[in-house]
């Protein structure tokens, strides 16, 4: 099977052995899995060889980019028979820029944050905005795992930002939905089954992304606010007075602050005194005018609960207020492994959540960490648990984490939220799902499955 697939890929496109463990692991060393090799396809066409012959001889296919999945679902399995890591790093082009037609082509190994240079040449944006991983991720698993982001607000999700796809079929055939067309109603909308299917049905090869007008005025804000009450209604009040010139409205507590002053370089307090929760906030618009003024008269019309905020227009000075979010995630793997919760909820709910999932969290555990952060503007909520002290933390994450999965998840579920909000089911999720998708919504998961990859070889163990 290796000089078979050699053939394909060429001999520097197949690792084996010690050479291949490093990408059966995942970013946050978690999950770790065994497979017969990695393989480095350059173009379409080689990873539809390659996939052909898995499926002649039976072996299973983990697709993988970047490889910073945070629930497991771009590495093999452990002990689980016969798997080859398919690794889409090396199809990196832009094969087109389209500024007429708002759009770009790019194939699946293009870096995210690669896709933004190209569209700013040609005066427009590509929004998908991550933060910890942009560096790192590459759009075919951004695409996969219908990654979100700071600019959902006013962009939507990956799934809002595709007209087509490219995709390999679990039997190797290659379709291709790589459209540029903003209406297309003949049939079914193929491209929505694979966007968020994390691998388990194909392999995303290409992917043809909306563009948009490309800001010339910004205005960030940083704001202190008493709590998350204040925070959920400063959202409604600010969308009433700035309307769809909002980008991001990003929460972050206190623990999280903590952890970044403490691993990350060159960050500081964003005011002089301390303040549990605060909130960063930017306006932006296509035409050149000044956005400050309306924010400020926005924050001040707003009244009680905003303690102080900060306005700027200088890209420096709200890079800094930004370094304290985007690095988060980072902070937190330097203090070692946490239970990892990436939910959705209502935007009204949010503080609900935060209130009562920590209230029944410290109640059952009281020396707990909780670290909370995330995008308030669409309900999706990172809630992380650990204990401060680390020599604590590897116990009682494997004696506690199925108690504390149960606590958060059934308050999600008792607010009509999701498990899954952008980070994908993978390995780490795929047995909760079952708990809180209704039968028929299973069901009918399970039979897409079966047609398009009845022999389970398309990254099995995964979602479902």
């Amino acid at each position: 099977m290796h000089d078979a697939i050699a053939a394909v890929t060429g001999g520097d496109g197949v690792l084996t052995g010690a050479a291949a463990a490093a990408y059966c692991k995942d970013w946050r060393g978690r999950y770790q899995g065994d497979a017969l090799a990695v393989v480095f396809p350059s173009d379409t066409r080689q990873v539809s060889a390659v996939v052909k012959l898995c499926a002649a001889n039976n072996i299973a296919v983990v697709p993988q980019g970047g490889n910073t999945s945070l629930c497991g679902g771009s590495v093999p399995l452990k002990d689980a028979g016969q798997q080859i890591v398919i690794n889409l790093s090396r199809m990196n082009r832009i094969r087109n820029v389209d500024a007429v037609n708002y759009t770009m082509t790019v194939e699946a190994g293009c870096k995210l944050e690669s896709l933004y240079a190209a569209p700013e040449q040609a005066d427009r944006l590509f929004p998908l905005g991550l933060t910890a991983v942009a560096p790192h991720c590459e759009i075919g698993g951004n695409l996969s795992t219908n990654a979100g982001g700071i600019n959902v607000l006013r962009y939507g999700t990956a799934r809002n930002l595709v007209l087509g796809l490219e995709v390999v079929l679990p039997d190797g055939r290659i379709w291709d939905g790589l459209r540029s067309l903003r209406k297309d109603n003949t049939g079914y909308d193929l491209k929505q089954l694979f966007i968020g299917a994390e691998g388990t049905l194909g392999i995303i090869t290409a992917a043809v992304l909306k563009l948009y007008p490309l800001p010339k005025s910004v205005a960030t804000a940083c704001i202190a606010v008493r709590d998350p009450v204040v925070g959920v209604a400063l959202l409604a009040h600010l969308r009433a007075t700035c309307g769809d010139m909002i980008n991001a409205f990003e929460l972050i507590s206190r623990s999280c602050l903590d952890l970044v002053f403490r691993h990350i370089a060159d960050t500081r307090e964003p005011f002089a005194r301390q303040h549990e929760w605060i909130i960063i906030t930017q306006l932006a618009n296509v035409l050149p005018v000044p956005l400050e003024a309306a924010l400020r008269d926005a924050l001040d019309s707003f009244g009680a609960g905003v303690l102080e905020f900060g306005i700027t227009a200088d890209d420096t000075k709200a890079e800094r207020w930004w370094k304290l979010r985007k690095n988060i995630a980072e902070a937190q793997k330097a203090e070692g492994v946490s239970i990892k919760h990436d939910i959705s909820v209502p935007v009204s709910l949010v503080a609900e959540f935060l209130t009562r999932a920590g209230t029944a969290l410290r109640h059952t555990f009281p020396d707990i960490r909780i670290v909370a952060f995330g995008h308030m503007g669409d309900g999706n909520v990172h809630y992380n648990i650990s204990m401060p002290d680390t020599a604590q933390n590897k116990d009682f994450i494997q004696q506690q984490e199925h108690n504390v999965n149960h606590i958060v998840y059934e308050i999600v579920q008792e607010l009509e939220g999701s498990i899954a909000a952008e980070h994908g089911v993978g390995q780490m999720k795929r047995e909760e799902i079952a708990r809180y998708r209704s039968e028929v919504e299973m069901e009918l998961m399970r039979s897409i499955k079966q047609v398009l990859d009845p022999h389970g070889l398309m990254n099995p163990g995964k979602v479902i």
